[in-house]
């Protein structure tokens, strides 16, 4: 088993959700494995009482799960009779004086808006969303920051049952359209401005470009500058009282997007009762949130952890909007303080950031617990990529030590996680602590079989909630299917490469169609990566696979750290390190140095996009990355040129 690193205090974990949770089911809170047998056997109980124990606000109706013989996962459907706004569950919780949103941005300001003030402000935009003609199943767009604004117009949207759907205001022309373009928004909320590391930027004029290309579009409306023609959100609507329109479980909410790497993004179509069952279960019980926490992701408003993040209202806790860098460049260097400045004056409880993020901190040499008081901060959390196991050890040693970490994994499809922390779980070197309550998670080896200890397909076997209703558009139920359910019949097939532990937790390795394959054998990217973080003169790194005549040959890429040199003697280390603690196996058969490293304009690092343009091939979607010319670089990388 892996070193255990932080184990809960016994006093403090009786009090936990999931303890009582899992007595009032029937179970010791220390059999989490019989607890979770029962979530997915015996789904109908399971997610009922999860309704009942986080106070779900809406009509359940008599029937809990209703399965589908010929379709198994499919064909579910849970609560067909229920009906519920979103909406309301997250503003129906807390008085009037409780604090709903702390906001802050690059400068430091800290603003906050009561419950009463967050309802007063969504209830005068829905009455202007009205008056637009918006009615239920509308589609309703933004393209703003992560600010106050963005939330109010978000929570009027689904106040009314219609959906909303959004993208981060730093997205280009092309990423915007590829985006909302596909799903008819009948009103549009902007921001002409946004300020990111120390800039302001006007995307006036690509805002103007994007209203041209929607002709469905009823109203504009800016938040912040004005734009020629749009309404200004601030006086958008007048005083009114705040309604809500409760749907059916499987009325659409969210529609978010797939990275859109290997094609146009796909729309994926999210039920209103999946979400916020799924989000109260992991905030709640998972995350032992609850009132008067604080709780912030930092995220864009166009990625999955922004609707993860807002959901916490529904518990009653604030949200912690940040909207800006998180490490800013200075004349003095890198500022590496904005997120954690905020947690210690926002007194936050649960903190969400990438190992990306990590990374950069520690290669920083920023030490979060010396430079800041975070004595409030009880949870912190990653996802986005693989957390690699020198940076649990580094967490503990530069942020605190008597807190949860949880490394956890899901995704935009199903708006939530399958492998996740706990709070009554010791937390493990590498490992993601549990499977999440409700999801039947599986690790397939070649023969479809389920394996512990050993890599293989993750897969989930049982229906649940927060499984997509649809893509959005023609075909989109085939699309869907194809997606997760052509390898498997009736059974989800994430598209990551996983391990199952003894303990109970995982290992997550990478996407599956970043597996390298040299030889006909399967290995991860990960190991390699953790090899490549321990390297200071290493600023970035990727690995692929390049084809050769008739086999498949490792490719390392790396971006060396401003004022470093990679040559010939580091790279021989690097060789030798990752024979000595991967195998050989994985050592690259190229090393190549370069300027930059793709990724989307999400932030998450594309092996695919390298190794297509490596390779020769076209890589579709360009609009999807921040950097796409970075790929002319590996279009023109050869064995000759290798270190």
């Amino acid at each position: 088993m892996s070193e255990i690193l932080w184990q809960p205090n016994p006093e403090a974990a009786a009090t936990t959700a999931l303890v009582r949770f899992a007595r009032q089911a029937g179970f010791e809170p220390d059999d989490y494995e019989a607890l979770h047998r029962w979530s997915v056997s015996d789904k109908g109980a399971f997610w009922s009482l999860v309704w009942d124990f986080c106070e779900v606000i809406g009509d359940k109706g008599n029937v809990a799960f209703r399965p589908d013989e010929g379709n198994w996962m499919t064909g579910a459907r849970f609560f067909p009779e229920a009906n519920l706004n979103l909406a309301e569950n997250l503003l129906l919780r807390g008085g009037d004086a409780d604090v709903a949103i702390i906001a802050s941005d690059e400068s430091g300001a800290v603003n906050t808006l009561t419950r009463r003030e967050l309802r007063g402000r969504v209830a005068r935009v829905a009455d202007g969303l009205r008056r637009c003609g918006v009615v239920p199943g509308d589609r309703v767009a933004g393209v703003q920051g992560n600010t106050p604004d963005a939330l109010v117009a978000t929570l009027a949207t689904l106040s009314l049952g219609a959906v909303w759907t959004s993208c981060s205001p730093d997205f280009g022309l092309a990423a915007i359209l590829d985006r909302i373009g596909q799903v008819q928004p009948k009103v549009l909320f902007v921001s002409p401005e946004y300020r990111y590391g120390g800039k302001t930027h006007d995307i006036s004029e690509r805002i103007a470009k994007v209203v041209e290309e929607l002709p469905d579009l009823a109203q504009v409306v800016s938040s912040g500058a004005t734009l020629p023609g749009a309404a200004n959100q601030s006086e958008f609507g007048e005083t009114a009282e705040l309604s809500f329109t409760r749907v059916p479980f499987d009325h659409p909410a969210y529609i978010l997007y797939t990275s859109g790497t290997t094609g146009a993004p796909k729309a994926i179509v999210h039920r209103t009762g999946g979400v916020i069952l799924q989000h109260l279960k992991e905030h709640i019980l998972h995350g032992d949130v609850r009132p008067p926490d604080r709780v912030i992701w930092y995220t864009n408003t166009a990625w999955m952890m922004y609707h993860w993040q807002i959901s916490a209202l529904a518990t009653g806790a604030a949200v912690v909007l940040y909207d800006g860098a998180p490490v800013i460049k200075s004349e003095n260097g890198l500022d590496c303080s904005p997120l954690w400045r905020l947690v210690s004056n926002a007194s936050v409880t649960h903190l969400g950031v990438s190992p990306k993020y990590l990374s950069v901190l520690a290669a920083e040499g920023f030490l979060p617990g010396e430079r800041h008081t975070l004595d409030s901060l009880r949870a912190l959390l990653v996802c986005g990529a693989p957390c690699l196991p020198h940076q649990f050890d580094w967490v503990f040693d530069s942020v605190k030590r008597d807190m949860m970490f949880a490394s956890i994994s899901g995704g935009t499809e199903i708006l939530g996680s399958f492998l996740i922390g706990s709070p009554i779980h010791p937390v493990r070197r590498g490992e993601l602590s549990v499977q999440a309550l409700g999801h039947a998670m599986s690790v397939l080896d070649e023969r479809n079989a389920p394996v512990t200890g050993k890599r293989g397909e993750l897969v989930c076997t049982e229906p649940f909630p927060s499984m997509p209703l649809t893509f959005w558009g023609e075909d989109g139920k085939k699309r869907f299917h194809d997606t997760y359910f052509s390898e498997r019949t009736e059974i989800w097939t994430h598209g990551d490469i996983a391990e199952m532990t003894i303990s109970g937790g995982a290992y997550v390795h990478g996407r599956s169609d970043s597996t390298l394959n040299p030889g006909g054998v399967r290995i991860g990217i990960s190991e390699i990566y953790a090899v490549c973080e321990r390297h200071p003169e290493i600023e970035d790194y990727v690995v692929f696979g390049a084809r050769t005549a008739d086999d498949e040959e490792i490719v390392l890429a790396l971006k060396p750290a401003e004022a470093a040199n990679i040559d010939a003697e580091l790279v021989r280390r690097l060789r030798a390190d990752i024979r000595r603690d991967a195998s050989p196996r994985h050592v690259p058969a190229r090393i190549h140095v370069v300027s930059a490293i793709p990724y989307t304009i999400n932030g998450k690092r594309v092996e695919s996009a390298a190794r297509m343009a490596a390779n020769g091939d076209a890589v579709r979607n360009l609009g999807s990355l921040a950097n796409p010319e970075c790929l002319d670089e590996f279009a023109g990388l050869s064995r000759k040129g290798a270190l």
